[in-house]
């Protein structure tokens, strides 16, 4: 099992990106799966995720409105669209999926079973 994230890059406040994720060896379509961050001296930080197969997404308080989740089941991909950018988004991304999940932790980072290899996102002027 792989999970293989890309899309991370250098931007400025405001910019938008696209982050992937593509897996191999599971099918993405039928766990749970989600994006977490984690920048420099903090914790792993839930940013937005699919529960099991529900197509409606969870996302982070502080990413209402600005980030979007979806995948796409014939490509075993999720993507992340980031827009309006802030610094304090500033992290390294990672993509996280797991079976075992239950609705009250699928929040949590220790409820997940693979994990990419992240992407690191710079906001700065």
């Amino acid at each position: 099992v792989q999970l293989q994230a890309s899309g991370g890059g250098l931007v400025q406040p405001g910019d938008s990106l696209r982050l992937s994720c593509v897996g191999s060896g599971l099918s993405l379509s039928r766990q749970s799966v989600a994006w977490f961050r984690q920048a420099s001296g903090k914790e792993r930080e839930f940013v937005a995720g699919f529960f099991r197969t529900s197509s409606t997404a969870n996302y982070g308080d502080s990413v209402k409105g600005r980030f979007d989740i979806s995948r796409d089941n014939a490509k075993n991909t999720v993507w992340l669209q980031m827009n309006g950018l802030k610094v304090d988004d500033t992290a390294v991304y990672y993509c996280a999926t797991g079976s075992r999940l239950i609705m009250t932790t699928r929040t949590w980072a220790s409820a997940y079973d693979y994990w990419g290899q992240g992407t690191e996102v710079t906001v700065s002027s």
